[in-house]
């Protein structure tokens, strides 16, 4: 029997190609979100290539701490969980009217879908984690380096928050890290902003001239979270194609 995942904002994009990467191998995967009809179709999908039963998947807005909790009871009703993978979230107030009470919204928004859902997620499921040995992987963003503010700093928020985890659970054999993918194509992160204009623009700040692949950076996150990583903890690994150097 192969390992027990659980990643968050599996049901499209990165998370899929994420759940979709671990179910490859045979490990049994839960994916969560908000929309319980992308959930089950990701699942059937994934089920009907790789095995029946191997993905589950329970909906729940994990910014609400009593949401997450009842998550947390489902994924660990039948044991515990080897490997966490945050990536539910994204720039969901891209904009605000000027006024101070707008801008307040647009971070609080950004807040909550991006570091509680992650915190709360991961707290939930510490108690049942793999010792030694569990794995913890954050989606951070090229934004934590260059903004936007209320969205980029969301996902600076998540490295610092990697950084106590390392050092927390170092000494009892489990790992956190983060991955910062750049532009990425096949997601729904930038939705009707991103027109055939925005994105050569994205790819033209790129060394290579390419976009990332949903698949290139679930790869990354295989990685981190393998048996073979046990040396890395408390690292941000940036993708994005040399747009921004890494620091």
């Amino acid at each position: 029997m192969g390992r027990r995942i659980v990643v968050s904002g599996g049901g499209t994009g990165i998370g899929l190609a994420t759940a979709e990467t671990f179910a490859a191998e045979g490990d049994r995967v839960v994916i969560l979100g908000r929309r319980a009809e992308v959930l089950r179709a990701a699942a059937d999908k994934l089920n009907a290539a790789h095995g029946a039963d191997l993905v589950t998947w329970t909906s729940a807005d994990l910014s609400d701490p009593e949401q997450t909790r009842r998550a947390a009871e489902f994924i660990t009703a039948d044991g515990g969980v080897d490997v966490v993978v945050t990536n539910a979230g994204g720039n969901v107030a891209p904009a605000n009217d000027g006024s101070l009470e707008g801008i307040a919204g647009q971070y609080q928004r950004n807040f909550e879908a991006n570091v509680l859902t992650a915190v709360l997620l991961t707290e939930a499921l510490l108690p049942h984690l793999t010792r030694p040995g569990g794995r913890i992987v954050h989606l951070s963003s090229v934004a934590s380096l260059r903004g936007p503010g209320s969205y980029g700093g969301t996902k600076a928020a998540l490295h610092t928050y990697t950084f106590e985890l390392a050092r927390r659970l170092g000494p009892e054999g489990v790992t956190a890290n983060a991955v910062a993918p750049g532009y990425v194509e096949d997601t729904e992160f930038f939705g009707e902003r991103g027109t055939p204009e925005f994105i050569a623009q994205q790819i033209g700040q790129t060394l290579t001239g390419q976009p990332g692949t949903p698949t290139e950076i679930a790869a990354a996150i295989r990685y981190l979270a393998s048996p073979e990583a046990a040396y890395v903890t408390g690292q941000v690994l940036h993708i994005n194609g040399g747009a921004q150097y890494g620091r």
